[in-house]
């Protein structure tokens, strides 16, 4: 795709985020890896169960099992006050049994309900006698309290889709088919790179010049997070020979290229010039505040057959926004993930504000809980380099361009806990 077909002006963060999703193409490949090293990695095809679950009818709970058929029209009632003897006791792990009639059988969370047997009584309704005859309280029904084989899944049925990613619950339902290993993709590598010649690594001395660099330490752990291997290139120059080794570097090396800063329009800004030269640009500029200066597409020849480069804005919080709305579900996407659409519910102003001009803005907010309805309240300064609030907030108030925030009203919110897995 070349630069002829960057779009005019600053693309809608609608529109921005669906051309970002839709250029995801998952990387190729498989790997099989134990089922204790899976966590949070993706699958690359259908899983099947092995077995049905549960794998026989079993019991919900400690109680007593017995056949209500047997029981005569009076049922429960008449073996509330004459018992029912216990001729048996069934533990978790005993082989199935037939239950001899007349008589229940004491039964265990998870033990194989016996044969004839059409009911399990919790152990909290039942009394026992001196001659080990069991008394019920209460009503019951045919089923009640057993699990049926195969209620939840049947052998063969598709556990998990491709693409599912694997979470500790998802293990655990793996394991209980007595799966030990699962095919997956291969990690995503993510070179990353930061520009600016300003930027120094935490540790060093500094001048009253220079700026730690907060976003690699950031977009690091945002990437790993997402089971990315991150490749650092490090801190490059302001310089366009700089960026374009350092881009020639991670386009060799890498599945996809982040690089943080230089992506605005002044003279010492070369992500975009570089880009154009070793590839080619999708879109530059998103109607967002903070995050406008974002910035997509591809080296190599600068079509989608190449290596994606994202760049995202120099100012932490910009980049942070950029990352959670546009460069994350990409990144999902690379990976083979399925990519939901953003959730949002409306909430309740706390404060009152003036509106952006012309873009979409993202207010950093945390939800006061203790009225009748949530409210959201700023979380501290808004500006795009201000990492204390967005690191205290819950989410984002969401307000349209040219639209003024008033206390009382109603606004879309986007809780910051759907970005986290």
């Amino acid at each position: 795709m070349s630069c002829a077909t960057l779009a005019k002006g600053l693309l809608d963060l609608e529109v921005a985020r669906a051309r970002m999703i839709a250029a995801a193409e998952p990387i190729r490949g498989e790997a099989f890896v134990a089922l204790g090293q899976a966590v949070g990695r993706v699958l690359s095809r259908d899983l099947a169960a092995r077995l049905d679950m549960p794998s026989i009818d079993n019991s919900a709970m400690d109680g007593y099992a017995l056949c209500l058929a047997e029981l005569g029209e009076r049922g429960l009632a008449e073996l509330g006050e004459r018992g029912l003897p216990v001729v048996m006791r069934v533990p978790a792990g005993a082989a199935v049994s037939a239950l001899p009639e007349g008589g229940c059988a004491r039964i265990f969370t998870g033990a194989p309900v016996p044969e004839g047997a059409d009911c399990v009584i919790p152990q909290e309704r039942v009394t026992l006698d001196g001659e080990d005859r069991m008394h019920v309280r209460g009503e019951a029904k045919p089923g009640a309290n057993i699990r049926r084989r195969g209620e939840e899944y049947r052998a063969g049925d598709v556990l998990l889709p491709s693409g599912a990613t694997l979470n500790p619950a998802a293990l655990a339902m793996l394991a209980s088919q007595g799966i030990a290993e699962v095919p997956v993709l291969p990690r995503l590598t993510v070179a990353l790179i930061s520009t600016g010649d300003e930027l120094i690594e935490p540790g060093e001395p500094c001048l009253p010049e220079q700026v730690y660099n907060s976003n690699r330490e950031m977009l690091k752990a945002l990437l790993e997070q997402q089971g990315c291997e991150v490749l650092d290139l490090g801190i490059i120059g302001d310089t366009a020979e700089a960026l374009h080794a350092a881009l020639t570097t991670a386009r060799d090396s890498a599945d996809l290229v982040i690089c943080t800063g230089g992506v605005s329009v002044g003279e010492e800004d070369h992500v975009r010039p570089v880009l154009e030269a070793l590839g080619g640009l999708v879109f530059h500029g998103v109607a967002i505040k903070p995050g406008k200066p974002f910035a997509f597409g591809f080296l190599d020849d600068g079509s989608p057959e190449g290596v994606p480069l994202i760049a995202l804005p120099g100012n932490p919080v910009a980049s942070l926004v950029g990352w959670q709305l546009l460069a994350r579900p990409f990144v999902q996407g690379r990976q083979g993930r399925t990519v939901g659409p953003l959730q949002r519910f409306n909430v309740r102003a706390g404060f009152s504000r003036r509106g952006n001009q012309g873009r979409r803005e993202l207010l950093r907010v945390v939800i006061d809980w203790q009225g009748e309805h949530p409210v959201a309240l700023l979380s501290g300064g808004q500006g795009s380099h201000m990492l204390r609030a967005a690191s205290q907030a819950h989410g984002y108030l969401m307000m349209a361009a040219d639209t003024d925030v008033e206390e009382g009203h109603e606004y879309p919110y986007l809780p910051a806990g759907q970005f986290v897995d």
